[in-house]
């Protein structure tokens, strides 16, 4: 039996290794620095079960060429090192690699790397007393992170460097926990950048994510759903593989969620396991993103029916030429230096790899060749650093301890083919690029573009080059189609990229780029219709006095004016004639001037409106209207008086003589209106005011009119018109000739008519023209007073003086006596 059944038990372990021999083979090479390798040349599939104590035997697990590959890689380094001039001259490197094929029953061969004489030395004690020390000054490996996280701490614990050139865990970037190790791979930080970046070249929102269910995979899910927090991507689905994954089951949910790109983050054999199930299930349709670890396998894009799953994109290490690689592996094979399995094992140093011909290792995965290149050369360059080699020669007398080593591995500054080696403060490299590929027709993965990390970030894919499934069209992948111009997004499920689109209204607009998901107000100054992306200045409306409106309203207020005048003028050349006593005579006056000062108002109806053209618009005429009525409402009062009251209640009469009456009630009503305004514009004055509301592309420029404020002033108004109504229409029955009573009611009903077709016009249109309308209602009121009460009498005066005499109006008066008496 083997000598590793004892190698998990510490003690039978020192004891057995101290008895094996070790016969010379592709696993170890003697030299005066040895460098310890982990490859996991097998690869267990699923859990080992063991029912004693014993370490696994990897010749029994699957073999993977391409891992093999990374081996001879390895040794390929270390014999081209010793066979430079320039690296470490006079010093030999040598090696010791294991087969490292499970994270949990491959510890003989670490524990082999810790040994001196059979020994493990006390950690505490100063590094000088080591005089048999190992002679492994560094590690290079292991490849996958779970196998790393099982084993680094055996090596941190002494500052043994570690570089990696597989594992990508964003992890072991933390220095704190892996103070000694450094990597010649990127963290898988920038890999998922790089599927990140394709994902949004290509404009898919619903993505599907299958990870191996292990430390590699699971860092990979948590860093991509970290990176696509804040954009516009969906992790729509996403799955641990396990040992035995459900595929029906994985595939039947992803295509009910009618998902069409999934990025696959798992190791090659996982992805191998998983695209032959896709075959197998008759999978199509679909774009698969490949993980660095498999985007370039061999195999699977010659597989048969490969092409029917849709396309694969990959992102992969840069595929470097090494020179003198292959003439090695012609060489090494044509030595048959695998000898048969039961000769060479020892702690998993061994590959029964005699079926293997060089050409099968050339034309396996490339992978990740060039960081098992550049660990072993940046080992070689730290130790060259550490033992002053500058000068031809190499000290032979410096002590060389892991540590040191460790210290010149973090100073690394050299170039190998091309790349300046360099680490940065977390032992991530910083050098290098990603290709991207597409697994064409021919079954090769062709390069298609690039992610440069050094000296800047640069992302170019050529999409001229990809065969997309759907007949040269990319690929579209969506929970929800995108919403039309003018539509915002309205959550439909959990997922942002799940929603409904609801068209925006008037006066709002969506903005996709800044939030697509609401319907933005807009300003008071703008105006959008239904469905915009923006808003546009609303345009501002008012009535210049230059208007033709305007215009012929304020020659009508000065028409007006002149009109009042020249029958002031009139009545004042006829005051004593029976037509001017019985028009109100020196009330007629008062009349006539409040007619006049009321007509101001309209000239402050147009142009831009102000504070002082608000309140001039509406004072001048309800103060001086409102004497108007409280005039027209005496006068309405002694007509029916002198024909009706005054025989029924002649101390009435009397009274009104006495204590004048009629100058009392006017001077009360002038004085009460002129109290209620002054409350009315301290309270709450007119002002500009923007009408937005009833046009949307509009800004009427107006004024407000607080009619709560304003009721006093106005129930004062409307009352004075019903009383002068309810006297001047008991007047309807008096002598036909003498006709002030029916005139004063026309006047009223002219007035009541015009205010009554204003407000309706008001409940239906608010435009600019408006103004126009209210200063014409105003001059209508006040025409009508001026047209059918005063003018028929200045014809009187003027045409028909014979009808303006004493013995005229005395015939009248006893007529209509003779008939009330009948």
């Amino acid at each position: 039996t083997c000598c590793s059944f004892l190698c998990l038990c510490l003690g039978f372990v020192l004891h057995a290794l101290a008895q094996c021999t070790v016969p010379t083979s592709e696993f170890q090479l003697e030299g005066d620095y040895l460098i310890g390798g982990l490859f996991d040349i097998h690869q267990t599939s699923a859990s080992f079960y063991h029912d004693r104590p014993e370490a696994i035997d990897c010749l029994s697990q699957p073999f993977f060429l391409s891992h093999y590959r990374m081996f001879q890689l390895m040794r390929f380094s270390v014999e081209e090192i010793n066979n430079s001039t320039n690296l470490l001259p006079n010093v030999s490197l040598g090696y010791e690699i294991f087969d490292h094929c499970s994270d949990t029953q491959s510890f003989p061969g670490i524990l082999k790397l810790f040994l001196a004489n059979g020994m493990i030395q006390p950690w505490g004690e100063p590094h000088e007393q080591h005089t048999h020390k190992s002679k492994v000054i560094a590690v290079v490996g292991p490849f996958s992170s779970t196998h790393t996280l099982t084993v680094a701490p055996l090596f941190m614990a002494d500052l043994i460097p570690m570089v990696t050139y597989g594992s990508s865990s964003s992890v072991f970037s933390k220095k704190a926990k892996f103070p000694s190790f450094l990597r010649t791979v990127h963290p898988s930080t920038e890999s998922i950048e790089v599927i990140f970046n394709i994902v949004q070249h290509f404009n898919w929102r619903w993505i599907a994510f299958l990870n191996s269910d292990n430390d590699y995979g699971i860092d990979g899910r948590e860093l991509f759903i970290k990176r696509i927090k804040d954009t516009e991507i969906c992790l729509a689905y996403t799955k641990g593989l396990n040992d035995n994954p459900d595929y029906p089951q994985i595939f039947k949910q992803i295509e009910t969620q009618r998902i069409y790109i999934i990025i696959v983050f798992t190791p090659e054999m996982i992805a191998e396991a998983l695209i032959e199930s896709a075959i197998q299930l008759n999978i199509t349709n679909k774009v698969w993103i490949a993980g660095e670890s498999w985007s370039l396998n061999k195999r699977l894009p010659k597989t048969q029916g490969i092409k029917n799953i849709g396309t694969v994109i990959g992102v992969s290490q840069p595929v470097v030429t090494i020179p003198g690689f292959n003439d090695f592996i012609y060489a090494s094979k044509s030595q048959n230096n695998c000898l048969n399995a039961e000769q060479n094992m020892f702690c998993n140093q061994v590959c029964n790899c005699s079926s293997v011909s060089a050409e099968d290792v050339l034309a396996a995965d490339p992978s990740f060749s060039f960081p098992v290149y550049s660990a072993v050369y940046a080992i070689a360059h730290a130790l060259h650093n550490t033992m002053q080699c500058g000068s031809g020669r190499c000290d032979g007398n410096i002590k060389v301890y892991p540590y040191i080593v460790l210290t010149e591995l973090k100073k690394s500054n050299f170039t190998l083919l091309n790349q300046n080696i360099q680490f940065d403060e977390n032992g991530d490299p910083k050098y290098g690029s990603y290709s991207i590929v597409f697994w064409n027709h021919s079954g090769d993965a062709q390069e298609i573009g690039f992610y440069e990390l050094y000296p800047r970030v640069n992302f170019l894919i050529n999409n001229s080059k990809i065969q997309w499934y759907m007949n040269g069209e990319v690929p579209t992948s969506v929970c929800s189609p995108e919403c039309p111009v003018g539509h915002a997004k309205k959550y439909d499920r959990i997922h942002k990229c799940c929603f409904t689109c609801e068209i925006c209204p008037n006066g709002t607009h969506v903005n996709s780029t800044v939030d697509p998901y609401k319907c933005i107000q807009c300003k008071k100054t703008e105006w959008s219709a239904e469905g915009s992306t923006s808003c546009s200045l609303r345009v501002v409306e008012y009535i210049p006095f230059t208007d033709s409106g305007a215009i012929v309203n304020m020659v009508l207020a000065c028409v007006l004016v002149g009109i009042t005048a020249a029958m002031s003028v009139l009545f004042a050349i006829n005051y004593n004639t029976p037509i001017v006593r019985s028009a109100g005579g020196p009330m007629c006056f008062l009349i006539l001037g409040c007619l006049s000062l009321s007509s101001i108002s309209v000239f402050f109806y147009f142009d831009k409106p102000t504070t002082s053209f608000c309140i001039l618009r509406f004072l001048p005429f309800v103060l001086f209207y409102n004497v108007c009525l409280a005039c027209f409402v005496v006068r309405s009062f002694q007509i029916v008086c002198i024909f009706k009251i005054a025989a029924k209640f002649p101390k009435l009469q009397t009274w009104w003589l006495k204590y004048h009456g009629n100058w009392l009630v006017i001077t009360v009503a002038f004085g009460t209106q002129a109290l209620l305004l002054l409350i009315s514009y301290s309270f709450d004055p007119p002002k500009p005011y923007n009408e937005t509301v009833w046009y949307p592309d509009k800004i009427i420029l107006s004024c407000t009119l607080n009619l709560a404020a304003f009721s006093g002033s106005i129930l004062l108004l409307l009352s004075l018109c019903s009383l002068c109504f309810i006297f001047s229409y008991m007047g309807k029955d008096l002598p036909k000739n003498y006709n002030e009573a029916k005139a004063i009611t026309f006047c009223l009903l002219l007035l009541i008519l015009t205010w009554i077709i204003f407000a309706t016009v008001v409940m239906l249109y608010r435009g600019k023209y408006i103004e126009i309308l209210n200063a014409l209602a105003v001059l209508s009121s006040l025409y009508s007073f001026l047209l059918w009460y005063f003018l028929p009498k200045c014809y009187i005066i003027i045409f028909q003086p014979h009808k303006n005499t004493k013995q005229y109006f005395q015939g009248i008066i006893q007529d209509y006596t003779k008939t009330m008496s009948q």
